[in-house]
């Protein structure tokens, strides 16, 4: 139990009432004519800056965001308590109730002894929850970002035995879809292309998890060091009074090839 437990259960509590006050009739208007609905689009936007807080190991940042992200929960909570459906004393309580409840190895008399187990244990359980009659991914979120899904599909699998055996299949994997993806373009068929291309996509998110990285993170970690690189690349273009869209590819090319060589502590 944290030491500092009393002042963070005043913390919490002065939130609460602070949201409460804006919903109020004499409140904050904009506050007011929220609804559950109107502030999925800042919840997720809270969520990515959130993430990326994290990713750069930023502390400041960071505990900013989270406190961004956890004043959308109370709200949210405080918007299904004014209707009354529920509040966040029911969300706090289901919550814990589902980490004891998954948790027997820590709460309980079972056994985990790695992280593995766990997770096989955690997913037993959870079909032991859900409705028996609904396909083991029947639980996977629409919404998420491809790569987030398809990584999260792959390993939910894998909890249930369905995975491959050694990174080296799944590399052979990853070659067979991209020859697939080559005879497809050759074929000028788009609908096959996409389908191909997909595969492949998919085939190298597998990859990513069974080296034990985040597709994810991959992904916007190459996409950042693309965009830092382009800036340069900009940024030189200036120095010799050109602008991009004014110069051939074959001199960027070079360009490009100089700034690879010499890489900025941004990227």
């Amino acid at each position: 139990m944290p030491d500092d437990l009393p002042q963070i259960t005043d913390a919490f509590a002065e939130l609460c009432d602070i949201v409460a006050k804006l919903r109020a009739p004499d409140g904050c208007p904009w506050d007011r004519e929220q609804t559950n609905e109107s502030l999925v689009p800042a919840l997720i936007e809270e969520v990515y800056e959130t993430a990326e807080a994290a990713r750069a190991r930023d502390d400041v940042h960071f505990c900013e965001e989270l406190g961004d992200l956890l004043l959308l929960v109370v709200m949210h909570a405080q918007i299904a308590r004014e209707t009354g459906r529920f509040g966040i004393r029911e969300v706090i309580e289901q919550v814990s109730d589902k980490l004891i409840r998954r948790h027997p190895h820590v709460f309980g008399t079972s056994e985990a002894r790695d992280a593995g187990a766990v997770l096989k244990q955690w997913e037993a359980i959870k079909r032991e929850e859900k409705n028996p009659d609904l396909h083991y991914l029947a639980s996977l979120p629409k919404a998420l970002p491809a790569l987030v899904r398809a990584q999260k599909a792959q390993s939910k699998a894998a909890r249930v035995n369905f995975d491959w055996t050694s990174l080296s299949d799944v590399m052979a994997k990853v070659d067979e879809e991209l020859v697939e993806t080559k005879e497809a373009i050759q074929s000028g068929k788009q609908e096959m292309i996409e389908d191909e291309i997909g595969d492949l996509l998919f085939a190298v998110v597998n990859l990513a998890r069974k080296s034990k990285i985040d597709a994810e993170t991959a992904l916007q970690s190459a996409t950042n060091k693309f965009v830092a690189r382009f800036n340069r690349l900009e940024d030189e273009l200036k120095t010799r009074g050109k602008k991009l869209g004014e110069v051939d590819l074959g001199e960027m090319d070079a360009i490009w090839d100089e700034i690879k060589q010499t890489p900025s502590p941004k990227e």
